[in-house]
C-alpha cells in the first residue's frame, strides 16, 4: 500500500552515542504494535541494530531503518550510529529526512554529539526537534538540558511542548505545553498539576509569539491579545517547526515506553512532511532545474545508501523525489548511463523488507540486486534524464596498513574492502606505488577495526593494522664529480664501462639528464644506457635506501673499448658513479610536510598549538571561522607526526575538532630524525 506524500513523515534519530536512539525508535515500534516485543540492545534482540557486530558490540554502527505507520500516517524512522567514526551515515539521512529529532539523555550535560546534530542540521537548515530521555535515572534534570540547549545554541526557538511530570524520581505523565493538558500514564487526560503551571504558562506564551509569525492574521491577534483556537495553535506550530520558528522538545522514558505517545502524537501532528521542503534541485543537462515532489511527476530517485546484507544481497535505500517508482520497471542510471531494471520495491523494517507494488514521490524504500547503481547515484525515467548534486561525504583523515596474515590473501582482501566501501563511501583504500602498503582509511579506530572484523567473519581473511610507512626521500647539498668504472675479463668479451659524472643538486624537479661529452669519450649510443642506470639508481639512496629527488646529473667523460664496451657496462659504471657521487655530495634525508589545518572552539586553541608544536610544527596563521565561537588554526606540520592525530585530536577535545591535512613538500629532516631513520632501516 503506497502513502501520499502528505501523510509521510520520513526521520532521522541523530545524537551522542549511547543517548538512547535505538532505544527510542523501540519503544516507538512497540507502542504502534509494529513489533510484538520490546528490543533491547543488552540482549542483542533490536530491530535497528541487527548487523552481527552491532550485536556484538552493543553500538550502532550503520544507518538502519524501520517504516511503520500511525494513524493514518507512514514513518521512516532512520536510526543512525552516534559514534564519530560513522559521520557518513549521518549525512546520507540527513539527505533524505525531513525532520532531525535530536536524542539526549536528561542524566548528562549537553554533549559533543548533539553539538555536531545541531551544527549538520543548521548548516542544511531543516528542520529539528529534540527528545530528552532517561528522566527515571538518578541526577537526571529535564530543565537543566533545557537551559543548555539555549544556552549552547543561543536559539530561543527551542521550547519544549511536552514536560515531564515526576513522581517519588519517576515519570508518571507529561504536560503539553499548547493544549494545557496533562497525561498520566495508565489514567489518560488529567488537569495540569498546579506546581507547574507557571512554566506551562511560560513556554505557551514564547510558543505563541513564534506560532504568531508564521500568518499575518496570527500575529494580529497575537498583539491584539486575543486567544487562538485549538486549530490555530495546532496549525500553527506546524507551520513553526517547518520553518525553524520553534524546535520542540519532547521528553519521556523510551525502556518503560513513557511519553512515546506524546511524541507519535506530535510527529503526525506537527513534523513537516516531504511537500513541506518543496522542489529539489536537480542538474539536467547540466543546467539547474527544480524537481516538485509531485506523484505523477517523472520518476526521478536516489540511493542514499548501500548495505551489503549476507542474505539478501546488495540492497539500496533510496528515495523518491518525483513520480510512481514501481516494480518489474526500468530506469536510466543517469549517474553511470546505464539501464537498471527493478525486479521488486520493498519498504525497510530492520533487517527485513516488506514488498511493495510502488511508492510515490517523498516515499523511502529499498530495492535488492541492483547491478550497477552505488550510493549518489539517480534513477530516472529514460525521457527526464537528471542528476543530483554528489552527496558530501567528509575526507578520512586516519589511516592504517592493512597487512595480511596469510600469504596470498591479498586479493580477497582488496574484494571485501571494496564491498564495504560500497555501504560506506567514507571509508577509502589504495595501494601505495611506494611503500606497496594496502593502505585503508576511514574516521577512527573503531570504523577500521570493524572492516577487519568484517574481513575474517565474512570474507574468511584475517588481517592486522600496522602504522602508515613514511615515504622519505634523499638529495644531496653540493656539486661533486665522481668516476665510475666497470671492467670485468673473463675470458673472451669482457666487460668495460666507464664514465665521469656531474652530480648537484636540481631544485626544481626529481631528476634531470645531461651529457657535456667533448671528442667522441664516450660514444652517443652508449648515453641512453647511462641515463637508465641513474633512474634505476636513484631509487635507492645511500642513507636509508629511500627515492632521491631533486638530483642533476651531468656526463663529462669516459673511455670505451671497441669490443668489450656495452649498454649493460655503461649502466653498470653509471651506478657505480651514483653511489660514489651521493656519498660525496653530504646526503640528507628529506621528510614530506603538509598543510595542517584545524577547526577548534576558541577554549581549546592553546592546547591545538600546544601540541601542534609538540609536532613540530610551524604555526602559520588562526583565522576566525564561519562557526560561531570557532577559529582555524593553520600549520606546517611534518607527514610522520601525523599518524595518530585523528585519534589524539578527537581525545584531546572530546572530539569538538576538526582538521584537514594536505601534503605540501619535501623539507631536510632534523639530524636526530634522521639517525632514526636510519637505524629503523638497519634493523
Amino acid at each position: 500500500m503506497s502513502t501520499e506524500a502528505k501523510n509521510i513523515r520520513n526521520v532521522c534519530l541523530i545524537g551522542h552515542k549511547g543517548n538512547g536512539k535505538t532505544t527510542l525508535a523501540e519503544s516507538m515500534l512497540y507502542f504502534t504494535k509494529a513489533t510484538d516485543r520490546l528490543g533491547k540492545i543488552d540482549q542483542g534482540n533490536t530491530v535497528l541494530d541487527f548487523d552481527a557486530e552491532e550485536i556484538k558490540r552493543k553500538i550502532s554502527i550503520s544507518l538502519s531503518m524501520a517504516s511503520f505507520e500511525y494513524k493514518n500516517t507512514k514513518i521512516n524512522l532512520i536510526d543512525v550510529p552516534g559514534n564519530y567514526d560513522y559521520e557518513g551515515d549521518q549525512i546520507s539521512a540527513l539527505e533524505v529526512a525531513d525532520l532531525a529529532l535530536i536524542v539526549l539523555t536528561a542524566k548528562n550535560t549537553v554533549s559533543v554529539g548533539t553539538e555536531k546534530a545541531w551544527q549538520k542540521t543548521e548548516k542544511r537548515m531543516m528542520p529539528r526537534a529534540f527528545f530528552i530521555g532517561g528522566l527515571d535515572d538518578e541526577n537526571s534534570d529535564f530543565y537543566s538540558i533545557v537551559e543548555q540547549l539555549h544556552a549552547k545554541f543561543g536559539a530561543n526557538q527551542i521550547l519544549p511542548i511536552t514536560l515531564p511530570i515526576i513522581e517519588n524520581n519517576k515519570l508518571v505523565g507529561t504536560v503539553n505545553v499548547i493544549t494545557n493538558e496533562g497525561y498520566r500514564f495508565g489514567e489518560g487526560v488529567v488537569p495540569v498539576p498546579a506546581n507547574m503551571q507557571d512554566k506551562v504558562n511560560t513556554y505557551y506564551h514564547s510558543a505563541l509569539e513564534s506560532i504568531a509569525e508564521t500568518d499575518d492574521a496570527l500575529m494580529d491577534k497575537f498583539f491584539a491579545d486575543e486567544d487562538f483556537t485549538k486549530e490555530e495553535l495546532a496549525e500553527g506550530l506546524k507551520n513553526a517547526v517547518a520553518l525553524r520558528l520553534i524546535y520542540p522538545i519532547f521528553c519521556g522514558v523510551p525502556t518503560e515506553v513513557r511519553g512515546i505517545y506524546q511524541l507519535l502524537e506530535s510527529i503526525v501532528d506537527y513534523f513537516p512532511n516531504p511537500l513541506v521542503a518543496g522542489s529539489k534541485t536537480v542538474l539536467k543537462n547540466g543546467e539547474e532545474a527544480e524537481l516538485e515532489c509531485n506523484p505523477a511527476g517523472p520518476v526521478v530517485l536516489r540511493v542514499f545508501k548501500t548495505v551489503a546484507d549476507p542474505f539478501v544481497g546488495k540492497m539500496s535505500f533510496f528515495k523518491v523525489y518525483s513520480g510512481t517508482v514501481k516494480k518489474d520497471a526500468s530506469y536510466l542510471n543517469t549517474s553511470r548511463d546505464e539501464s537498471e531494471k527493478i525486479a521488486h520495491v520493498y519498504t525497510p523494517f530492520g533487517k527485513k523488507q516488506v514488498e511493495v507494488s510502488f511508492l510515490q514521490a517523498g516515499d523511502i524504500g529499498v530495492f535488492t540486486k541492483l547491478a550497477v547503481t552505488g550510493t549518489s547515484d539517480a534513477l530516472c525515467d529514460k525521457d527526464y534524464a537528471v542528476t543530483f548534486a554528489p552527496i558530501d561525504f567528509p575526507k578520512a583523515n586516519y589511516s592504517k596498513a592493512v597487512v595480511s596474515k596469510a600469504k596470498g590473501d591479498e586479493e580477497k582482501i582488496a574484494q571485501g574492502i571494496n564491498r564495504m566501501i560500497e555501504e560506506d563511501p567514507t571509508l577509502q583504500m589504495k595501494v601505495d606505488p611506494e611503500t606497496k602498503q594496502m593502505v585503508l582509511s576511514g574516521f577512527g579506530d573503531l570504523q577500521l577495526d570493524v572492516v577487519v572484523s568484517k574481513l575474517a567473519s565474512k570474507f574468511g581473511v584475517n588481517v592486522d593494522l600496522a602504522d602508515v610507512k613514511v615515504p622519505y626521500r634523499e638529495a644531496i647539498r653540493k656539486k661533486v664529480k665522481v668516476e665510475g668504472k666497470h671492467k670485468k675479463q673473463s675470458g673472451g668479451h669482457g666487460q668495460y664501462g666507464h664514465v665521469w659524472i656531474e652530480f648537484e643538486p636540481l631544485f626544481e624537479g626529481e631528476f634531470e639528464f645531461a651529457e657535456s661529452v667533448f671528442g667522441g669519450a664516450v660514444p652517443k649510443n652508449y648515453f641512453p644506457a647511462v641515463e637508465k642506470g641513474l633512474r634505476e639508481s636513484i631509487t635507492k639512496g645511500v642513507l636509508a635506501g629511500y627515492p632521491v629527488t631533486g638530483l642533476k646529473a651531468t656526463l663529462l667523460d669516459g673511455s670505451y673499448h671497441p669490443v668489450d664496451s656495452s649498454e649493460m657496462a655503461f649502466k653498470t659504471a653509471a651506478s657505480i658513479a651514483f653511489k660514489e657521487g651521493m656519498k660525496a655530495a653530504s646526503p640528507v634525508l628529506l621528510e614530506p610536510v603538509g598543510t595542517l589545518s584545524v577547526l577548534v572552539s576558541d577554549a581549546l586553541m592553546g592546547d591545538i598549538i600546544g601540541d601542534i608544536n609538540k609536532r613540530r610544527g610551524q604555526i602559520l596563521s588562526m583565522d576566525a571561522s564561519e562557526t560561531r565561537g570557532y577559529k582555524v588554526v593553520t600549520a606546517i606540520v611534518p607527514m610522520s607526526e601525523m599518524n595518530s592525530y585523528a585519534m589524539d585530536l578527537r581525545s584531546m577535545t572530546h572530539a569538538r575538532a576538526s582538521f584537514n591535512f594536505e601534503f605540501l613538500e619535501y623539507r631536510e629532516a632534523p639530524a636526530n630524525i634522521t639517525q632514526k631513520v636510519i637505524a629503523e632501516k638497519a634493523e
